[in-house]
């Protein structure tokens, strides 16, 4: 009888993309122009430059690209930096049951194989992705089983990006074997609320996870052995049974905002709240926000960082009703130190719905109340995050427009629209090199 890690292997060495359904294929497309999008944008966060230049130095070669300083480093040090920049704006994709990040664990890892195998053609890189996906929120379901403490992405997408590349360096069953284990085995088992009581640069752990797989990948060819990888351990069949049957990259949600998923219910009732109301600022005098326990322990104090500004729930809320967005200008200085944000903020309180508890983590919700000075006070009503699936899915046209505004500031409008149309027809590129060198900065 066939072990779920065999059938997790044959599903990433069988899986091609002409036996990928077509919503699939272009599910992935949509991932890759989010995810990209967020990478580009994160690399000009302090958290971004600082690990550039650490890669750089440290990890010497000439076998990939990081973004988007086009500086050519070992294939471990480019995952190394653009998974930092993956998750530095925490504007990248999620899922809910596995409360992290699967596209940043997953591209940084494809991007480097994809480099290092010259014949990586379009249709190879976004397979890759999509197995990357597929093995990665599976893995993730597993290891959150496994450990009762909340732990971080990078300890699950290890093995997401381990998957991801063994498919694109066309590993044997056997080396991708080792390669999973050997990536579940080192990858960085981080607690996650600690990273957010006291924010920092170590985020999700998704820059360490990206090595790791990148590494794992390299270790297994060179015939380093790897423990059993942990699917057999799963407590569910059908997580690894669906394999190929469901999938759970059409499950993803998208996040219109560069701030913690468990903070972006209160900005979206918030919004609505201004927006069928006619409020302005300067009439709230106070913000009540019902939410489950983990949203309330996001920090309501002024932050004095990126980190700190996005890991919050009073700030990115009082900047979406100031500036009407939360991005990268809105979470990194001097914006985090406006007076009228930090005001507005000031004026918020959280609180635990006992409702909302239960239903997280399935469902991340929260009710807003503002009130006036006029007496009056408005309520968003039960409301989740902007594009939860299954019912409010961010159509093409939102995607494309998320990815202008975030990397128009980086690359120029020329080039951004370029590589958005790029992306879209990727599949039917020889190669992924022009890819790679659109997310370089041109002087």
């Amino acid at each position: 009888m066939e072990s779920p890690t065999d059938y997790v292997i044959r599903f990433i060495l069988d899986t091609n993309w002409q036996n990928i359904p077509t919503d699939v294929q272009h599910q992935s497309k949509r991932c890759l122009l989010d995810t990209l999008g967020a990478l580009l944008a994160g690399t000009e966060t302090p958290v971004g430059g600082l690990m550039s230049g650490i890669a750089t130095a440290q990890f010497n070669g000439n076998d990939a690209t990081i973004f988007v300083s086009g500086s050519r480093v070992s294939a471990s040090g480019a995952a190394l930096a653009n998974g930092f920049a993956g998750n530095a704006l925490d504007i990248d994709d999620g899922y809910r049951l596995i409360k992290g990040h699967p596209g940043a664990c997953v591209l940084p890892a494809v991007l480097a194989a994809g480099e290092m195998v010259s014949s990586c053609s379009g249709k190879q890189f976004l397979t890759a992705l999509v197995v990357g996906y597929e093995i990665g929120i599976r893995s993730g379901l597993i290891r959150h089983a496994q450990y009762e403490t909340y732990h971080s992405s990078g300890s699950w997408g290890a093995l997401a990006g381990a998957a991801a590349a063994g498919k694109i360096m066309g590993l044997d069953s056997t080396t991708l074997r080792n390669a999973l284990g050997t990536a579940e085995y080192h990858a960085p088992i981080s607690p996650m609320m600690k990273g957010i009581a006291k924010p920092s640069m170590v985020k999700d752990s998704i820059g360490w996870g990206a090595m790791v797989a990148v590494m794992s990948v390299l270790m297994a060819q060179k015939g380093f052995t790897g423990i059993e990888p942990l699917f057999d351990d799963t407590p569910k069949a059908e997580w690894c049974d669906m394999l190929g049957h469901a999938y759970e990259i059409l499950n993803l949600y998208f996040k219109p905002y560069a701030a913690c998923r468990w903070a972006q219910p209160a900005i979206a009732g918030a919004l609505k709240i201004i927006k069928d109301h006619k409020i302005s600022p300067e009439e709230i005098i106070r913000i009540q926000v019902r939410t489950f326990t983990e949203a309330t322990t996001l920090s309501c104090s002024p932050p004095k960082d990126t980190e700190q500004a996005q890991y919050n729930l009073s700030f990115p809320l009082a900047a979406a009703l100031v500036d009407g967005e939360v991005g990268p200008k809105q979470v990194m200085p001097p914006r985090i130190y406006n007076d009228q944000i930090l005001r507005l903020a000031d004026k918020i309180d959280a609180e635990v719905s006992e409702a909302f508890d239960r239903a997280f983590p399935e469902k991340a919700c929260a009710e807003v109340i503002i009130h006036t000075t006029s007496g009056a006070g408005f309520s968003s009503g039960t409301i989740e995050a902007r594009w939860e699936p299954p019912a409010d899915p961010p159509s093409d046209v939102d995607l494309e427009e998320k990815f202008n505004w975030l990397v128009t500031p980086v690359l120029g409008v020329e080039q951004s629209r370029k590589l958005c149309a790029l992306i879209w027809r990727l599949d039917e590129c020889d190669n992924v090199e022009t890819l790679v060198d659109l997310c370089v900065k041109r002087l």
